[in-house]
């Protein structure tokens, strides 16, 4: 029988990580159970929902469909990693402030997807957050809430810039 567990070297949320596991082990099951990342939720497991959503080098991607080895030497960002210190991203104060979030599963994806787009353009319009979420689906806001929180964070960005 091959052995196909290996050392998955990798940085997540800034710390180096050297980690045994499956080669083929799901992103979304190391964070969670092997690093106790709990905010990385899985719902759908087949990349169609976003509430497992990570950076993966910057980008936006569904943890659920991405294995171990595939991330090999790469900067993994998760929702724990997306605020320095104590304090609340932009994104994350303006979905409280806005009322973006209800039962809160799908927050982590939709902040981790805003994340990687206000990296790209700290002003988007309404069409550029759509398109930039169109991977991540929320089943309790109807979403104005979370377009509220990206005009909102947007206007903050340019008072401070």
């Amino acid at each position: 029988m091959i052995n196909t567990t290996y050392v998955l070297e990798c940085s997540i949320n800034g710390k180096p990580v050297a980690l045994p596991v499956p080669a083929a082990k799901r992103m979304s099951d190391i964070l969670r159970d092997d690093l106790l990342l709990t905010g990385t939720k899985v719902s759908c497991e087949i990349g169609r929902c976003g509430a497992c959503m990570v950076l993966l080098d910057g980008k936006p991607v569904n943890s659920c469909l991405l294995m171990a080895y595939q991330a090999a030497g790469k900067k993994i960002t998760t929702i724990e990693g997306i605020s320095e210190g104590e304090g609340l991203h932009p994104i994350q104060q303006a979905m409280l402030e806005e009322g973006g979030l209800q039962c809160g599963y799908c927050t982590a994806g939709m902040v981790v997807t805003l994340t990687a787009l206000w990296e790209k353009n700290p002003a988007p319009n309404r069409a550029e957050a759509e398109q930039a979420l169109c991977g991540n689906i929320c089943r309790c806001t109807g979403y104005e809430g979370i377009f509220r929180a990206v005009e909102r964070c947007g206007l903050s960005i340019k008072r401070e810039g």
